[in-house]
């Protein structure tokens, strides 16, 4: 994680992203935003980039490969593994079974979307707060 490097954003729905950058861009938060449709596309972009993101925000379920499933190769595969990149769930399924899976994996977080615009930024900004304040080795 580099307090600095970008926040990777895995999300089929288009309304989504612009949401995102706009609620960053109102919390001012600095870190450059990449967003990724599928699974397959952050999987390829972390096999081909050095640069080290912020943390990775993803949705479970994902065309192609599920959420679950890019969390379970990034942790089969050892140089991404290295990398200790903070893989959070950022959905609107709060399903029991779908929680119980995700955590199954090495995740870092499990965090609803709030419907609510407000509720919804202040759930963006604890994330954010929390991961800028934490001691990681990639940030020492």
């Amino acid at each position: 994680m580099s307090l600095s490097g970008p926040i990777l954003s895995v999300e089929y729905d288009e309304n989504d992203y612009l949401l995102l950058a706009q609620l960053s861009k109102e919390l001012g938060i600095k870190n450059k935003i990449l967003f990724f449709q599928d699974g397959i596309e952050l999987i390829e972009y972390l096999g081909a980039t050095t640069d080290q993101p912020f943390l990775i925000l993803c949705n479970t379920a994902l065309p192609m490969i599920s959420g679950i499933g890019v969390r379970d190769y990034i942790e089969s595969s050892p140089p991404l593994k290295e990398r200790a990149i903070p893989f959070i769930f950022f959905d609107t399924s709060g399903r029991v079974e779908v929680v119980k899976e995700a955590y199954k994996s090495c995740i870092q977080g499990y965090f609803l979307k709030p419907e609510i615009y407000e509720v919804l930024k202040d759930r963006l900004a604890t994330i954010y707060k929390y991961w800028k304040s934490c001691l990681h080795p990639n940030n020492m």
